[in-house]
């Protein structure tokens, strides 16, 4: 050990490394020391007031904390003598007084572990007279501050860790007491529901109340904990579900390279949809006689009517032979796929090929159409790879981050807290958004630019860098074409005339650009505010052309980085579920890589391109779809301009629909296939990070429940298609036959390891964190610069509709919400559909927070209650898309980026008025 600090442990000679403590020295080399203040988990600095751990040094008056104390050379410590053993059953014994029953508050807690293994089961001294009330406030947590031992790892947890700021210590002496915001009840108080406190406490103080619960009921809160992934954003991160009698009692982060323990209020607390009510267990078939009907969307029991339970050998005849008929009558593009970012690599891959080989078409398509297709577009094109080329978590690397048109806080919330460690640490944080961002507070520059004018902002930044000589020269010219367009087109775009169109004053555009290009290391991550616009691809090009001119590619703490939306749409792009790209993103028309795998297929692919989701829905309401296979998506939901997505649902005269739930989508289907979810299944992921991670099986599915892998396979076979994988593992291995992105990485490794990044250079070695050191993956390995105009963000304000509506995600729903709106904690927190204006359009409007509004636009109107958020500037109003009763979506704009297909969800013209 290079630079070791030679001390004695116990009577033997031992090394500790360099800024190590006699804690964590003597629990490398396997001595235990109880400890209850100190969290050994990443993020956690020691504070040593428990006095728990405490060791006798020689030649030392008073015993130390071992968690805070380091070795000195020479020094001898004994962990086990009679004076330390003694000290520590005393802590234990004053702390048991105050308790209350630690064994069955929280039997998997470190108190109540560590006083029964120091043999400290009652106390000699009388406990405090006066105990606190529990708070049952929060939906999510209980508030038990009887077992509160003032160790304050919860106010660590929320002030460092999770940088949320809620929780501290209040009052002094013996009257110290955890304190959420201003001593307000949790419920009431700032809290996200993160839960990184209840995972830190040690005694059950701050408990999650479905552990609670449990507790009570059966004296026991899990059997067995299995390791998987979230299945919720696309950050990825590791989760221990505990799990008894085949129900989730309990989800707890794991130290996976993307979440170091953390988890946020979906993670931690959005499971239970899994075993609600609402689940399909038996198939459904179409009533005959009964119609299809669009508003059945809106009602799920008046939808259920038209539908009666099925065996699954009539469930899947009708599904396969609907689709052949459609096939073999009117020909392969008749048909269409949609697959599912939802689920594993192994679906994914198998679907778009049942698709491609069963189906004859290359009509298939997932949910980046509608989130990142500008931003994967515009990298393929720029430097040939549509992945992020450094990990949020390179970060911690960085100078200066850039973070645009992304709202971490709230739809990427653990990669958030990478960006504030980041940020106290000293790097400078740069937020450009229209709205109120929640990581303005930790910004060194806010951007606010006006909604739309993406391009404008950027053009104005890569101006300044150019005019002023501030690119990267010998980056440029070593890597990067089309500098000189480039600079010919900046010439228009100088920050005085862009301040005119984004809002921004010019010295701050200045200020900001000479920031990002003197930096030693820049990041830039953006998410769906670029991405979802009818120049997103613009948007992404001119990012891309930032980092490219100042050689901010390919170092620690540089790249490029599109924070994915869901658990799997990066892996699930990767593996071909894409209409114009086969895996890996070799396009339908390379000859070479068709024959390749038609050889592996064994079958002829079509080299046409085929139509993307909103295309496909387009050609369903003109007939020239007649039918779909649908999986895990809902695009009676998610579609903009949702009526009309509808209405081609509508029209088809074969859907089938395979899904947990009877969603807006399955209402209009003709048969109904009851799938798996994520915890009841095997599968490989991969996040945001190209971390290819291994999700593991927690529970049964319900009833007749199948798995999504074994339904494909079976209509494959239905289909003509000769299959017989019967396990994830066979297909990951033809996956890596298929995808060189894989290479090197094996089911057998990821089981092992639990997370690989790609690529991965040898079987033995880590995957690269960093990519394009030193070439692109283009043909000459050069990137190329694209510039981007300025065009109109699709249908403007005026004076019917004076408003700028944009949609998006909230904190604690996901997506089109069938998932978290069936979880019990997640609805509590946000039980109803709203619509947030600044305070001061509620005002002009006449209308209280609260009040019932009504949103219209062109395409329809929702009627929702009003929310006054000081975040949202005046002229625009926010709407998340997760709620069937007020869809967001029957509103937005159906117009398209040209290059990437994607609508521009985040910009129409809309009227708000009271209802």
């Amino acid at each position: 050990m290079t630079d070791a600090i030679r001390f004695t442990l116990d009577g033997r000679e031992v090394e500790a490394a360099p800024g190590e403590t006699i804690w964590e020295a003597a629990t490398r080399l396997g001595v235990e020391i109880p400890h209850l203040c100190h969290l050994p988990r990443p993020g956690y600095r020691p504070d040593g007031n428990c006095r728990a751990c405490l060791v006798e040094i020689e030649g030392e008056r008073v015993l130390a904390a071992s968690c805070i104390r380091a070795p000195a050379p020479g020094m001898a410590v004994r962990t086990a003598s009679r004076r330390a053993r003694h000290a520590r059953r005393m802590v234990f014994e004053l702390l048991l007084a105050d308790q209350p029953d630690a064994a069955a508050r929280d039997a998997t807690g470190g108190f109540a572990r560590w006083a029964a293994r120091l043999g400290v089961t009652r106390s000699r001294f009388a406990p405090e007279p006066e105990r606190p009330a529990p708070d049952l406030s929060h939906p999510a947590m209980a508030v038990q501050l009887d077992a509160c031992i003032a160790c304050g790892l919860c106010a660590r947890a929320c002030r460092e860790v999770q940088h949320n700021d809620v929780i501290g210590l209040a009052r002094r002496g013996i009257g110290v007491t955890v304190a959420f915001d201003l001593l307000d009840p949790m419920g009431a108080s700032s809290c996200v529901a993160c839960g990184e406190c209840v995972q830190a406490c040690p005694t059950g103080a701050l408990l999650p109340k479905s552990v609670l619960n449990e507790t009570w009921r059966r004296g026991a809160p899990a059997e067995r904990e299995v390791a998987s992934v979230c299945p919720y954003c696309g950050v990825g991160c590791q989760v221990g579900f505990r799990v008894r009698e085949n129900r989730i009692v309990e989800v707890v982060g794991r130290d996976g390279p993307a979440n170091r323990n953390r988890l946020c209020v979906k993670g931690r607390f959005g499971f239970d949809y899994v075993a609600h009510p609402d689940r399909l267990t038996r198939p459904l078939v179409r009533i005959e006689g009964a119609a299809k009907d669009p508003a059945d969307c809106l009602d799920p029991a008046r939808a259920r009517t038209k539908f009666r339970e099925a065996s699954w050998e009539e469930a899947m005849e009708r599904a396969a032979a609907g689709l052949a008929r459609i096939r073999d009558t009117h020909g392969p593009g008749a048909l269409a796929g949609f697959g599912s970012a939802k689920g594993s690599n192994e679906e994914a891959y198998l679907f778009q090929k049942l698709v491609r080989t069963g189906f004859g078409t290359n009509n298939v398509d997932h949910c980046t159409r509608l989130c990142h297709a500008a931003s994967v577009a515009a990298l393929l094109e720029g430097i040939g790879s549509g992945a992020v080329t450094a990990p949020f978590t390179a970060a911690a690397d960085a100078d200066l981050i850039l973070v645009i048109g992304a709202r971490p806080t709230e739809n990427h919330p653990v990669a958030a807290t990478f960006l504030k460690d980041a940020a106290r640490r000293g790097a400078t944080l740069v937020v450009a958004d229209p709205r109120g961002n929640g990581l303005d507070r930790f910004a060194a520059e806010v951007l606010r630019f006006a909604a739309g004018s993406d391009v404008a902002l950027l053009n104005a930044l890569l101006h300044v860098v150019v005019t002023e000589g501030l690119y990267d020269r010998q980056f440029v010219a070593a890597r990067v074409d089309g500098f000189e367009a480039l600079r010919a087109h900046l010439a228009a775009y100088g920050p005085e005339a862009m301040e005119r169109v984004c809002g921004v004053p010019a010295a701050q555009l200045r200020r900001v650009a000479r920031l990002y290009a003197r930096a030693r290391a820049a990041l830039i991550l953006w998410g769906m505010g670029i991405s979802q616009s009818v120049h997103g691809t613009d948007n992404a090009r001119a990012l891309i052309a930032l980092a490219l001119l100042c050689g901010q590619v390919g170092r620690p703490g540089t790249g490029l980085h599109p924070l994915r939306g869901q658990n799997n749409v990066q892996g699930a792009s990767d593996a071909g579920l894409i209409p114009m790209m086969f895996p890996d993103y070799r396009r339908t028309g390379d000859s070479t890589a068709r024959a390749f795998l038609e050889e592996l297929w064994g079958a002829r692919l079509d080299p046409d391109p085929g139509l993307t989701v909103v295309e496909i829905l387009d050609a369903a309401l003109r007939g020239e779809i007649r039918g779909m296979y649908i999986m895990g998506e809902n695009p009676a939901m998610s579609d903009p301009d949702a009526a009309h997505a509808r209405a081609g649902l509508a029209r088809l005269e074969h859907l089938v629909v395979q899904d947990l739930f009877l969603t807006e989508t399955a209402a209009l289907a003709d048969v109904v296939l009851p799938a798996s979810a994520w915890p009841e299944k095997d599968g490989t992921v991969t996040n945001t990070n190209r971390q290819v991670q291994m999700g593991r099986k927690a529970v049964e599915p319900p009833g007749e429940a199948r798995q999504d892998l074994a339904i494909i396979v079976e209509m494959a076979r239905r289909l003509g298609l000769g299959w017989s994988y019967a396990h994830p593992r066979e297909v990951f291995a033809e996956m890596a036959r298929a995808m060189p992105s894989l290479a090197h990485i094996t089911w057998e490794r990821l089981e092992r390891e639990g997370s690989v990044t790609y690529p991965c250079p040898a079987p033995d070695a880590p995957g690269e964190e960093i990519v394009f050191r030193d070439r692109f993956p283009t043909p000459d390995g050069r990137a190329r610069l694209v510039p981007a105009g300025l065009s109109d963000p699709g249908e403007m304000p005026d004076a019917e509709f004076p408003f700028i509506l944009s949609t998006g995600r909230e904190l604690e729903h996901w997506h089109t919400g069938a998932m978290t709106r069936r979880a019990a904690v997640l609805d509590a927190l946000e039980p109803a559909p709203t619509a947030s204006l600044a305070p001061a359009e509620l005002r002009r409007l006449g209308l209280a927070p609260g009040a019932r509004l009504r949103v219209a636009t062109r395409r329809g109107a929702v009627e929702c209650t009003a929310r006054a958020d000081p975040a949202v500037p005046e002229g625009m109003v926010f709407m998340a898309f997760a709620y069937r009763e007020a869809a967001a979506n029957l509103l937005t704009d159906p117009r398209l980026d040209p290059l990437a297909k994607i609508p521009g969800f985040k910009f129409c013209a809309a009227r708000v008025e009271p209802a």
